[in-house]
């Protein structure tokens, strides 16, 4: 069976490209969403009667249902067509987005943003498996290097473009700007997916099992780790530059979006090192950033450096889920949806821990405890891995 999907497979190259870019074009409209809201706290709360504190809880949201969708996913749609269960999670965003555009009330912008939750929890969570059935095993790194792509350009226009929108349109106008990129993609998905069946219909239930494998639990421990030290780091990456580096926000702009650029050569430069140093590169990115964190403590007050260093660890974090993508898809090629529910779910409670932990320490000890945290996190990321690496070493 294996052999005949992957002749399938290379036999229609530009149908499974374009499926893919239909689902990297998704990913950055689920992105774009999730983090529009940064921009938009002050007319959304002067609009709805709310506190910036209570207007914050629309990001919060999504995070805890993206959690929760992950974990159940893989169990809940195992008899449906994976084809059919993208699209309906695309159809989610559609929904969410116009919810959230005609919200008369925090109610209803609240379920509008849950839902929004579900589909992020659900599209991502299917995203490496489905990329494993859509190209040969050679290419995958490829293809998930076109989803992270996806992910960082989102992740760095997300909340400029929702301030430009939403001075030009309003913050309601900015929100329903997504509905028509949603609907290309989820039109672009269904013309350009082929029918993909169920294949592991009795798979357990409960993805946490899946951390009784050594290297699995080093695995999640390492991403876990890794993705906490991050956004310890980058979730108050804005204060640090005013406060401490002395920039101006056109200054803050350009580095914010140097960063992100630097993203997406990661993710196109890390795919060819991933086939035979898989565990080398997932070992070495938190070490680096690890070091760069160290150095930003060391040079905080010099633009110039900061700068760079910031540049730098743009390339290295955007690459960093491309190669636990890759691990993902060689650890647990045999139940890779519920591996990768058990990964988002991880990913997404460190983002929530790190930057709870970054932001108290920012406010009670300053900004370089944060940046100390960040690193220290990091470095148990590299050795998590590293433990990784000898444990399958062991397992052959």
């Amino acid at each position: 069976m294996h052999a005949t999907f992957e002749h399938t497979t290379q036999a229609r190259p530009a149908a499974a490209w374009g499926a893919v870019a239909a689902m990297s074009l998704c990913v950055a409209v689920l992105i774009a969403s999730e983090f529009m809201p940064v921009s938009l706290l002050t007319p959304i709360a002067a609009d709805l009667g709310l506190s910036e504190g209570q207007a914050g809880q629309a990001i919060s949201i999504s995070g805890l249902f993206a959690v929760v969708t992950s974990l159940f996913v893989a169990q809940l749609t195992r008899g449906i067509d994976r084809k059919v269960v993208l699209a309906a999670f695309a159809g989610l965003l559609i929904l969410s987005g116009a919810i959230v555009t005609f919200a008369p009330s925090y109610a209803v912008l609240m379920l509008g943003r849950a839902l929004l939750g579900v589909a992020i929890g659900g599209f991502w969570s299917m995203s490496t498996a489905i990329v494993m059935r859509l190209l040969p095993e050679d290419a995958v790194p490829r293809g998930l290097a076109m989803l992270n792509a996806g992910n960082a350009v989102a992740a760095t226009i997300a909340a400029p473009l929702g301030s430009f929108l939403g001075d030009l349109i309003g913050w309601r106008g900015a929100f329903f700007c997504v509905v028509p990129l949603a609907l290309v993609a989820l039109v672009w998905q269904w013309i350009g997916m082929p029918a993909l069946p169920p294949r592991n219909r009795k798979a357990k239930g409960n993805v946490l099992l899946l951390l009784r494998r050594p290297q699995v639990a080093l695995g999640m421990a390492s991403m876990f780790l890794l993705f906490m030290g991050q956004f310890a780091l980058f979730t108050y990456l804005r204060p640090f530059l005013e406060q401490v580096a002395d920039y101006s926000v056109p200054a803050l702009s350009l580095a914010l979006l140097l960063m992100g650029l630097a993203g997406v050569a990661g993710t196109w430069s890390i795919g060819h090192l991933l086939h035979r140093r898989l565990y080398s590169v997932v070992i070495a990115i938190p070490l680096v950033m690890a070091a760069l964190a160290a150095m930003l403590v060391a040079v905080a007050s010099f633009k110039l450096p900061v700068a760079v260093l910031l540049v730098a660890w743009g390339f290295f974090s955007t690459a960093a889920p491309v190669g636990w993508g890759t691990w993902l898809s060689r650890v647990l090629a045999d139940d890779a949806e519920a591996g990768g529910g058990l990964q988002v779910a991880v990913i997404q409670f460190a983002i929530t821990l790190g930057a709870a932990g970054g932001g108290l320490l920012f406010d009670l000890a300053g900004w370089w405890a944060t940046l100390v945290l960040a690193a220290v996190l990091l470095l148990g990321s590299a050795l998590a891995a590293w433990a990784a690496s000898i444990e399958r070493g062991h397992a052959k």
